[in-house]
């Protein structure tokens, strides 16, 4: 335990530090091969999301065009 005073006397001057250390009790060691795991595991879960949108979003080609596309305009007095 680092914590206390600390007192250095040289040729006649006596001069005090005052340390306060802080450990922590609930820190979890991260070490090289769990970092690389998280790591992988994120580059393939992005890979797959990216998949995903690609086969979701690439079935509309086939259609050339929709109803919503080509709406005729009513001519109407009374809006124009």
């Amino acid at each position: 335990d680092p914590r206390g005073l600390y007192v250095c006397e040289t040729e006649g001057q006596r001069k005090s530090l005052q340390v306060h250390y802080r450990m922590c009790q609930n820190c979890i060691e991260v070490d090289a091969p769990t970092i690389s795991g998280i790591v992988v595991a994120d580059v393939v879960a992005t890979l797959f999301l990216a998949v995903a949108v690609y086969c979701v979003t690439g079935h509309d080609r086939g259609h050339t065009s929709r109803a919503s596309d080509r709406q005729n305009l009513i001519s109407n007095e009374l809006y124009q």
